[in-house]
This record gives structure tokens, sequence and C-alpha cells, in this order.
């Protein structure tokens, strides 16, 4: 949808879209940042082209893919809510309620954590532009890092709330793994590149 259309249907007092749509979002926008900042930093001859050229590459995949997630986000949210209408009359309902409960929860830590591996390389891509991208484009590196960091922080935070209801262990093992790198990786790129930044900033004086 149109971002004027989506920026008015999250006001909306309704369940989505919601946070994990505008994770999405936000990585979206940190991966349109990355693909221009790389375009201003490719002049013909330089010898940064083909790195920069793979920047771009990477940037416009990782670009579309949030921009699906967005919606995609919303969908499997409204799963759940769908899970919890299901009627609850007899045993046998209840056993199926619980059951599909379970499955809508666990699948919407999908796109969140999808939207975290995504960030992540984004911050790397920032990271290099930051250190060898166009100097009159710092600035925009640094937004692209710090919008990627929002995408991810809030992507962990939903990927935990969907997981509280979740019982099955062998599940909740395996996402503590994976969000667990996720957070050492991001905090890793985060604090190099916030010194870098310092560099640049007011902070740095």
């Amino acid at each position: 949808m149109e971002i004027k259309s989506f920026l008015e249907k999250l006001a909306l007092r309704s369940p989505t879209p919601g946070g994990g749509s505008a994770c999405a979002l936000a990585g979206a926008l940190s991966a349109s940042l990355v693909s221009m900042v790389a375009g201003l930093s490719s002049p013909k001859g330089d010898p940064k082209k083909k790195e920069m050229e793979e920047i771009i590459k990477k940037a416009l995949v990782i670009q579309k893919r949030l921009f699906r997630a967005i919606d995609e986000d919303a969908k499997y949210f409204d799963k759940v809510m769908n899970a919890f209408r299901l009627p609850k009359n007899t045993e046998k309902e209840l056993r199926y309620r619980s059951k599909m409960i379970q499955k809508a929860y666990q699948n919407a830590t999908i796109i969140p954590l999808l939207v975290c591996q995504h960030s992540i390389q984004l911050l790397e891509c920032s990271k290099i532009l930051i250190l060898k991208g166009n100097p009159n484009a710092i600035s925009d590196a640094g937004v692209a890092a710090f919008l990627a960091n929002a995408a991810l922080a809030g992507g962990l935070l939903n990927i935990g709330t969907n997981l509280i209801p979740v019982t099955e262990k062998k599940f909740l093992r395996e996402m503590g793994l994976l969000t667990k790198r996720c957070a050492k990786k991001r905090n890793n790129l985060t604090g190099k590149i916030l010194k870098l930044l310092k560099v640049f900033s007011l902070e740095g004086s």
C-alpha cells in the first residue's frame, strides 16, 4: 500500500498492521538508503566500484523482501487473532483451538526473524559505507544503520513477545539460539558503527 495509506492504517485502533510491519518498513527504508549511498560511492573508474555495485545489488534484494514483509507480518498476526476466535464449546474444540494458537504464535515469529537477519546484513553494509563510501553521504549511511538497528531491535522484541505463550521446548530452544546470535551480532556492529560516526558528529568534539 502507499506510505500515506499505510501510516493511516497503522494509526488505527487495530492490532494489524502493527510493530512488526513497522519494523519491516524501517528495514526497507534502511536498504533503500544503503543502495543510494553505495550508488553515490561508485563513480566510473573508482577501484571500489565493484564492491559498491555488490552492495547495491544486495540492498535492493533486501528492500524488495522487506517490502513484502510489511503485509506478511500483519497476515501472520491476523492468523493469531483468528485462532483465538475458534470455537471452544467441547474438549475437542478446545484442544484444536489450543493447537492452532500455538502454531499461529510460532508462525508469527517468521517475519520478525527475517527482519532481524536482513537487518544484520544492512548494518554490515552501512559500516562499509561509513568507512569507504562517499564522505558527503556519511550521514545517510548512518541513518541507514540506525534504521536497520531499530528494525532489528523491534524484530527481537516481537519474537520474544510471540514466544511467551509457546510451550514447545524444541522450538523455544532453537529460537533462543537464533535470537541470541542476532543480538550478539547487532551489539558488535552497532558498537563499531557508533564509534565511527562519533568522528563525524558533535558527540565526538
